[in-house]
């Protein structure tokens, strides 16, 4: 049975599993948030969409075609409809998966506050003032918002963010690194989470050097990861690895 890969000196550096162990399980369900909970992982990252009704659901793109086979755009149904789809891939990068349920964001959230991981959790839509209070506040009714960070590519939700949370672990999801980027980093105190291959040891030395924290996606070769920890990141996030 495949299991994950476990580097052998990780050095410090923080695994994050992205979508879950989305190397084993379908990525953004239950089954792959657990299977992170009974793994090593220091944390769980999935990615949020609001529904028409105004739930917020765990799944990466719009249109849950590519995990189910069924077109919907999320945003423009209810939640109910959005769960009543269990159509099964079964077949991925990796192998056989369970079948696919799309999980509200208080799941992924109790899952990972029972199995004492840190919620890695991605904003995918451009939400509202009010639309972010609804997702703190869910956070806190489960007592786990001290044990988030929050990602994403939009820069407008995570300055959003920090004026409501001041103090909270944010990262800006990047596929480029700029002086602008690193200035606005400064400025809103926003870590970064870039992707692996534009980093080299000159780039993280230089993001590091503002006390910028780290991290970088999605590494599944257990060769490039070990020169990304080597290269000095703070997280790496990953689908197999371990």
């Amino acid at each position: 049975m495949k299991d994950t890969i476990k580097l052998k000196d990780k050095k410090g550096v923080l695994m994050i599993a992205h979508r879950g162990v989305s190397g084993l399980e379908a990525e953004n369900t239950a089954a792959a948030f657990v299977a992170a909970g009974n793994r090593t992982y220091y944390g769980v990252e999935t990615d949020v969409h609001r529904t028409a009704d105004g739930k917020f659901v765990c799944l990466h793109d719009e249109d849950i075609f590519r995990v189910s086979g069924v077109h919907c755009n999320v945003g423009e149904v209810d939640y109910e409809k959005v769960a009543s789809i269990r159509q099964h891939k079964t077949e991925s990068d990796f192998g056989p998966r369970a079948d696919y349920v799309a999980p509200q964001l208080e799941d992924y959230v109790s899952i990972c506050h029972a199995y004492g991981k840190h919620c890695i959790l991605e904003l995918k839509d451009e939400f509202t003032v009010e639309e972010l209070k609804q997702i703190i506040s869910i956070l806190q009714s489960i007592g786990h918002l001290q044990d988030t960070t929050f990602i994403s590519f939009l820069p407008q939700n995570l300055i959003r963010m920090r004026e409501l949370l001041p103090e909270q672990s944010i990262q800006l999801l990047t596929e480029k690194i700029t002086d602008e980027i690193i200035e606005g980093a400064i400025k809103y105190k926003i870590d970064l989470d870039v992707v692996f291959f534009v980093l080299d040891e000159e780039i993280v030395k230089k993001i590091k050097s503002h006390g910028i924290k780290l991290n970088t996606f999605t590494i599944n070769d257990p060769e490039i990861a070990q020169k990304l920890i080597d290269m000095g990141v703070d997280f790496i996030t990953t689908n197999i690895l371990e």
